[in-house]
């Protein structure tokens, strides 16, 4: 016998770091939107323990995965240095939980899934917002026997998630981590955002988004990767690798013809980053979180920032990165100071940019340590 999933059930044993799926229901969504039945693709680390009281909610980045950490897979998962046995969030100790956002690719209903007549949504994919990725993992946490989190931490969009967990759900959340993210996208966020998102939609084979049964839009979606990833790294780190340097064995000034000319080495790096990233992502599921992450306030509809804060009662740690030109470290202050009581902006000294919230992970793992995840 099947129980519905508002019954707390504890998740059978599992091989850490392994795929599994939860069917948790149709949802009607924030902006109008329905999807008569949706899946959540996770992966878990460590046991749950018998009240339920050691589960750590981890949440991905824009095209992040739920592959953490290491597991059954044997594959590296983005955050090793934070999460396993031993290390600042240890799996011989706390239950570990990663979700693929309910819209993306690696699991989860988004819009290379069948809808019920079995054809992929495409187009026709309806508007995710944060607010709607909390709800369905909330769904999921039901399903697992979690009545609150121990911490929901995410950086990026992760941390726009983990925001939005502490605020949608206070009663179920006791610490929250927001890492390289802010309170709301600002329109300099916004801007960039848009550029990517055009740069997929005018590729020619984008069809509207109704691409499957065609050639997918490579070109757009490494055209968006490129854009993003300038605004994930910092100027002084691209000057200090790359400088004007040609690529090895090209030569920029080698052609009469611009389109034949060779590459410089920062051209080459893009375009790497672009191909990495056209090879295990979709399209169509790189809009959706953009948008979400665009349309991102945690005060939208409940006055104030301060008003909207006022009833989150998870203790914060609130991160950023000094050298982070997309999610500004000012405006990381911002979000602290309207938080309810006294709450300070831990600093990650990296000149990478933003990205230093996964490159120099060891920054953030011993404060969280500290506060979140010592011994109690």
């Amino acid at each position: 016998m099947t129980l519905p999933s508002t019954v707390p059930q504890h998740p059978a044993p599992a091989r850490d770091g392994v795929l599994r799926h939860a069917r948790i229901g149709g949802m009607d969504l924030e902006t109008g939107g329905h999807l008569p039945e949706v899946t959540l693709a996770y992966e878990t680390w460590g046991t749950l323990n018998e009240d339920a009281s050691n589960a750590v909610l981890i949440a991905h980045a824009l095209t992040g995965s739920t592959h953490v950490a290491r597991g059954g897979s044997g594959e590296d998962g983005w955050w090793d240095d934070l999460v396993g046995p031993g290390k600042a969030v240890d799996t011989n100790r706390f239950f570990v939980v990663a979700v693929n956002m309910l819209g993306g690719c690696y699991g989860s209903t988004g819009p290379s899934s069948a809808d019920p007549q079995g054809l992929p949504w495409g187009s026709r994919f309806p508007f995710v917002t944060i607010r709607d990725s909390v709800r369905a993992e909330s769904r999921l946490a039901d399903q697992l026997g979690i009545r609150s989190w121990h911490t929901v931490l995410g950086g990026s969009l992760g941390g726009a998630r983990a925001l939005e967990w502490a605020v949608t759900e206070p009663g179920r959340v006791r610490r929250c981590a927001v890492i390289a993210c802010t309170a709301a996208s600002s329109a300099e966020q916004i801007a960039f955002g848009q550029a990517q998102l055009e740069a997929i939609r005018l590729d020619p084979n984008f069809n509207g988004g109704d691409y499957y049964n065609g050639t997918a839009p490579a070109a757009g979606l490494g055209l968006a990767r490129r854009i993003a990833h300038i605004t994930y790294r910092s100027e002084p780190e691209l000057e200090y690798r790359f400088g004007q340097q040609p690529q090895p064995r090209e030569d920029p000034l080698g052609s009469v013809l611009p389109a034949a000319r060779g590459r410089y080495a920062v051209e080459s790096y893009l375009d790497h980053q672009a191909s990495k990233l056209v090879e295990r992502f979709d399209a169509n599921s790189y809009l959706v979180l953009t948008e979400a992450l665009m349309s991102h306030n945690v005060a939208r509809g409940r006055g104030s920032l301060r008003q909207a804060l006022s009833g989150a009662t998870a203790e914060f740690f609130i991160a950023a990165v000094d050298s982070d030109r997309l999610y500004f470290p000012q405006q990381s202050e911002a979000l602290a100071a309207a938080l309810p009581g006294s709450v300070g902006v831990h600093t990650i000294k990296a000149p990478i940019g933003h990205d230093g919230f996964l490159t120099d992970v060891e920054q953030i793992g011993g404060p969280l340590r500290t506060r979140f995840f010592g011994p109690e």
